[in-house]
Formats: C-alpha cells, structure tokens, sequence
C-alpha cells in the first residue's frame, strides 16, 4: 500500500482537511501504515496536482479541506481491484531466529522472551485501541474493525508461537 492510496482511500468516505486527515491515520491507520505530518501534507499536494483531489473548501489561516475527484476514485478503485498487494516475505524477526544457534540456548530463550512480551504489549495496545474506538456502521468502520482484528489475532498467535519456541529452546538447556 501506499500513502498516495491510503489518503485517497481516507477522503473516499469524506471530505477532509491534512489536520483531519492526521487525526485519522492516528487513531486507524497508524498500526497498519502510519505517516507522518509532513508525509501527509506533502502527499495532498502531490494528489491535488494529479488531479485526484480537489480543495473542496478553504477556511481560516490557510485551512483546506479536501475532496477525491472521480479520477481519484478511479485510481483508488484500480488500485483495490486490478493490483496485487505486495506480500512482503522478509521478517528479520525470524532471520534472527533462523541463526539462534549462534547463541547460547539462554540468549535464544531471552531473545525469544522479548518477542513474546513485544507481541502481548502490542495486542494490549490493538485492544486499548478497540476499546476507545466508537465504531459506527459506516465503511471506515466496518474494515477499519477487520483491519484491527486482524492485527489482535497476528499479535496473539506471535506471542504464542514465540511462547512456543521459546519452550522448544528451553529443552535443549
């Protein structure tokens, strides 16, 4: 995915300004493709200069709000439709694991440890999310929800394999 798709896909339910749009990659996007103020603000000019947006309305101290046009949606739509989403099959988490056996059997239990408290701080954090959320009926929520599920059962099965493997090391001591 990319930025360019993720603003588009954001302004495809509303019309936005970059203040609304950071709020929003804040409380939805940002465990699934953050960005950063800049990121976004520059991206908005990029998509408004290919036609994709239109500044919709102008407000105080040079405050715009932005709409997709119908060649932006048609971009989002071609992108969601006819483009395989890239799978990235690199993990240097499990490269690491790969070569454990240069460690002693205690680093590799330590090593593994860590990845099973960071897996469980981070379903903490999807679930403190979730909490917070007041998810509606509209589209953003409704696979917002998906998105985060699929974040809350990544997290669990990480801490539990990493749970696993660290048993399976802990044997061999």
């Amino acid at each position: 995915m990319s930025l360019r798709h993720a603003v588009l896909g954001l302004l495809a339910d509303r019309t936005a300004s970059g203040y609304d749009l950071m709020k929003l990659f804040d409380s939805s996007l940002a465990n699934v493709w953050p960005a950063t103020q800049s990121q976004v603000y520059g991206e908005l000019g990029k998509l408004a200069g290919a036609g994709l947006l239109e500044v919709s309305a102008e407000g105080p101290r040079g405050r715009k709000e932005y709409a997709i046009t119908k060649r932006g949606l048609d971009e989002l739509r071609s992108w969601l439709i006819d483009t395989e989403p890239e799978r990235t099959r690199r993990s240097e988490t499990l490269l690491r694991v790969f070569f454990l056996g240069v460690l002693t059997p205690v680093e590799s239990v330590t090593y593994l440890s860590v990845e099973a408290a960071r897996a469980a701080d981070e379903h903490a954090e999807l679930e403190r999310l979730d909490a917070q959320v007041d998810w509606g009926d509209d589209a953003l929520s409704v696979y917002g929800r998906l998105a985060l599920e699929y974040g809350l059962r990544l997290t669990a099965m990480q801490e539990e394999w990493a749970k696993w493997a660290r048993d399976q090391v802990s044997e061999l001591t």
